[in-house]
């Protein structure tokens, strides 16, 4: 184990041998998971929407390779796994992490559009990037999906996120008690509130209003106070429980959703 630049430690040559397929890799925690994956030896395809994951591949490293496509739809799901397939012959890891509350506001104020694009947003990527990769994994005789979910299944002013977020946790057990018999692990981590540089593509593109101002920082109350540190994580602390899940150090750990969040475990 070595110290790393990212900020955790590496675990050098843990994903050596690996094709690993990390979705939302643009930024954030998608981002860390990417770069901490290819330190640690994997060979990764980093998929965003974002045009700028290219950059994030480049600094991955030549193990690294990006695509980019809208994980919204079938199609863009189906793609990014073929790619990651033509590319490395073969995936080993599916970590879907696209997802994230693109309003915070009380739920009479949501309007049935901003409904529907909440579940979209934060349930389709992971629901299409599972059935998705399932021919490979299959064709492989084994392998692993870490889905990223929330601890948000209990919290103010995002029922739509809960929603879809409670969502998830029901793919991952439920796939994984179909999937055992195929040598097929599929996890999740359940983040709390998380630290992280501003956004280089805002979630809610239409801006915050005086009102969702206030209602989002009502939320950052209550999740700081719901979590027994009374803080937010890093990224850092987010990234490396999904390493873990995905890594063979978590063999004998199917079906679970792991909290990372202080102690509020939603």
């Amino acid at each position: 184990m070595t110290g790393s630049a990212l900020g955790g430690a590496v675990f050098a040559g843990r994903f050596t041998g690996k094709v690993l397929v990390v979705t939302g890799a643009a930024q954030g925690i998608g981002r860390a998971v990417a770069l901490r994956a290819a330190a640690e030896g994997g060979r990764v395809m980093l998929v965003d929407r974002a045009d700028f994951v290219a950059d994030v591949a480049a600094e991955a490293g030549g193990g690294a390779a990006a695509f980019v496509a809208d994980l919204e739809t079938w199609d863009g799901a189906d793609a990014a796994m073929r790619q990651a397939v033509k590319v490395f012959g073969h995936i080993d890891i599916l970590i879907n992490n696209v997802g994230g509350a693109i309003r915070m506001r009380p739920f009479a104020e949501f309007g049935p559009a901003q409904i529907d694009a909440e579940i979209r947003r934060s349930l389709m990527p992971t629901l299409y990037g599972c059935h998705a990769v399932l021919p490979h994994l299959l064709a492989r005789g084994g392998g692993t999906i870490v889905n990223v979910s929330s601890n948000a299944t209990r919290g103010i002013h995002r029922v739509p996120y809960s929603a879809a977020k409670g969502g998830v946790n029901a793919i991952t057990q439920s796939l994984a008690m179909e999937l055992a018999p195929h040598n097929i692990r599929v996890v999740a981590t359940a983040p709390g509130g998380t630290e992280a540089p501003p956004r280089r593509v805002p979630r809610n593109a239409e801006g915050e209003s005086p009102d969702e101002r206030q209602w989002m920082a009502e939320v950052v109350d209550q999740v700081k106070q719901s979590a027994f540190m009374k803080r937010y994580g890093t990224i850092d602390e987010q990234a490396a429980p999904i390493l873990f899940l995905a890594s063979d150090e978590a063999s004998y750990i199917t079906a679970a959703v792991l909290p990372v969040a202080g102690g509020d475990n939603g």
